[in-house]
């Protein structure tokens, strides 16, 4: 079973990376995430209540938790036992469902954008374009903050939109994949810090943490390979040393190995202070002696170094495939 897995998330990255979303039939039935999100959403007003205590919302957020989960387990349990009668038909519709939850094209695209942005509506334009991307306030950006705002962006978003469901995935099929998605977007629904989640959604943030733990460690790997062919062995040494040394200085568990990479990988400084829409948010440099003054150019090296990591990615996969 597993070997059909392998099979089918070799197909399903692939056709991400040149097909990515059907934007039209989104539009008609809206995206899976977006379906997810509707549970939790529904599922945070019935139980997230401010008349609650401390305790009372911490126990709530663990049944929501447990509900979504729930539900994300008996619906690829459904798909699963549909597709399975259908023979290499299922095959097929499977790959294409798989290749809907990862985004290898949706993100460079998006990122990509910040450079055209950046490019051919000066700062302005790259604030627009950043802020499609970032929960940060662009008005507060110079052209370096956009610019560190995209790769950071880019490298987080490689370890869970890519990394993260490729891996569950292969480890224990679409159930793996379609609780990991739940997992991920309760997480950024409700896993923040603010009064109103900071007990409901803890279940939330520290499942996501775990989630991630092993994604985010393999995506720096996979990025020093993918700066070994763009740049060299020089490359690939600082993006282990600096995600090594660095990582434990992001305020996420996990964002600070691809991130620190990324920032090693290309000789430029990630992270440091920035502001949110209601705070100013202190966090220390990754490679704190590389450039701090990255421009469209960076982007655009950052896209290329991304590319490659996909690539590293897909021939893991592969080699598992060969190997199993």
């Amino acid at each position: 079973m597993i070997e059909t897995h392998i099979v089918i998330l070799l197909i399903a990255l692939i056709a991400d990376w040149f097909t990515g979303e059907p934007q039209a039939l989104w539009r008609r039935v809206g995206h899976p995430v977006a379906w997810i999100g509707w549970l939790i959403h529904r599922l945070d007003a019935m139980l997230n209540r401010h008349t609650d205590t401390a305790g009372q919302r911490y126990r709530n957020g663990a049944v929501a938790w447990t509900v979504l989960i729930a539900a994300a387990l008996a619906t690829a349990w459904v798909i699963g036992f549909v597709l399975r009668l259908l023979g290499p038909l299922g095959w097929l519709i499977e790959a294409a469902i798989v290749s809907v939850l990862l985004a290898q094209k949706s993100l460079k695209e998006h990122v990509a954008a910040v450079t055209a942005g950046l490019r051919n509506g000066g700062l302005e334009g790259g604030r627009r374009a950043v802020s499609l991307i970032v929960g940060r306030d662009p008005e507060q950006l110079d052209r370096a903050g956009v610019s560190r705002a995209a790769i950071e962006s880019l490298a987080e978003n490689f370890s869970d939109g890519v990394v993260a469901p490729a891996f569950w995935y292969a480890v224990f099929g679409l159930p793996g994949l379609i609780v990991y998605k739940a997992i991920n977007t309760a997480d950024s629904m409700i896993g923040h810090k603010s009064e109103k989640y900071l007990e409901f959604g803890r279940v939330a943030a520290q499942s996501d943490d775990l989630a991630n733990w092993l994604p985010a460690r393999l995506s720096a790997l996979l990025i020093a390979a993918g700066a070994w062919a763009l740049a060299g062995m020089a490359a690939a040494r600082a993006a282990l040393s600096v995600a090594a040394r660095d990582a434990g200085l992001h305020r996420s568990p996990n964002a600070g190995w691809p991130e620190a990479a990324f920032a090693g990988a290309l000789g430029i400084a990630l992270g440091g202070p920035r502001i949110y829409a209601n705070e100013a948010v202190r966090q220390s440099w990754l490679n704190a002696s590389g450039r701090r003054d990255p421009d469209a150019g960076d982007i655009e090296r950052a896209l290329g170094l991304f590319a490659l990591a996909c690539f590293a990615l897909w021939g893991a996969v592969l080699a598992v495939w060969i190997v199993v």
